[in-house]
């Protein structure tokens, strides 16, 4: 009896709850009042529920129909989202789209791009990932990312297609208490090397042994930007970070800036890169996402 139920029914009966009356739910649904209360008495009657008591002059839920209204409000709401899904793939959008972000990419404009895509595509969901050097590209090569921003992986495999986005500003960072803090500048590179240096490592084995930006003989590895960030201002050593990350610190003294001769006349800022594998571009969300976050950290 409870397979005639059908998806009408129910939308029937949830607009007729949340309208008050009868004649209402006709009304926003187009159909004429006698046609939702000959619908409504169907339901109840394959049901063996009854949803409304019509003993007043506007119908008022029961309390079966309402333990029943949010129940039919799930089923109704998973097939419009079922069928928005089904329309997407039809149109060609990714069922879903998996992204690998380099830490060193501007999180402002990182959120902000999320944000916007959630709005333009509500029924696809996004993955992200933040990672450092070879593991952001390393799940593209894999296919369990579809896309990866590359900041701090200066060589990218040549099966990877590579689409200019922006420049990460940089600078080389001291707390105010390290020795480096006192001297004047530009550092030569003798000096520098005989001071921690604090650099990113790679989680991946795609750049397993090599080294980039390393300057000093004494190095301290950190898997995350957070743990060096933290450790930078607590004068364990010296190293470069993302201008925006530490800008607070900056204008609060809780870091300086230091200037090294061998990069004059500042730090070298990092190109940002959208990666992606030549036999899998990426598709309209995929596009669409490169393009705000491009708009994003060029604002």
């Amino acid at each position: 009896m409870l397979d005639g139920v059908s998806l009408d029914h129910l939308r029937v009966f949830i607009a007729a709850a949340e309208e008050g009356s009868f004649s209402a739910a006709g009304r926003k649904l187009r159909r004429a009042q006698s046609v939702v209360s000959q619908t409504l008495a169907n339901l109840e009657g394959q049901l063996r529920v009854t949803l409304f008591d019509r003993s007043a002059r506007y119908p008022v839920l029961t309390e079966e129909g309402k333990a029943l209204l949010g129940e039919a409000k799930v089923v109704v709401g998973g097939m419009d989202s079922f069928k928005a899904r089904a329309r997407t793939l039809s149109e060609g959008l990714e069922p879903e789209l998996s992204v690998a972000v380099d830490v060193m990419f501007p999180m402002s404009a990182l959120t902000a791009a999320v944000g916007a895509f959630r709005q333009q595509f509500p029924q696809t969901p996004l993955r992200l990932y933040v990672e450092a050097l070879g593991a952001v590209v390393q799940p593209v090569l894999q296919g369990s990312c579809q896309l990866g921003i590359v900041g701090s992986l200066p060589v990218v495999p040549d099966n990877i297609r590579c689409e200019h986005l922006s420049q990460v500003p940089m600078v080389t960072v001291v707390a105010p208490g390290h020795p480096l803090a006192g001297l004047p500048g530009p550092l030569a590179a003798d000096v520098l090397e005989r001071h921690v240096q604090l650099v990113l490592t790679d989680r991946s084995s795609l750049s397993a042994g090599r080294s980039y930006g390393v300057l000093s003989a004494h190095t301290w590895h950190l898997a995350d930007l957070g743990a060096k960030h933290a450790f930078l201002k607590a004068g364990f050593g010296w190293g470069h970070m993302p201008q925006e990350m530490v800008q607070a610190d900056l204008d609060a003294g809780r870091l300086l800036r230091i200037t090294l001769q061998m990069h004059q006349p500042a730090t070298p800022s990092i190109a940002m890169l959208a990666a992606y594998r030549h036999d899998a571009p990426p598709g309209p969300a995929g596009r669409w996402l490169l393009a705000r976050l491009k708009a994003e950290a060029q604002a």
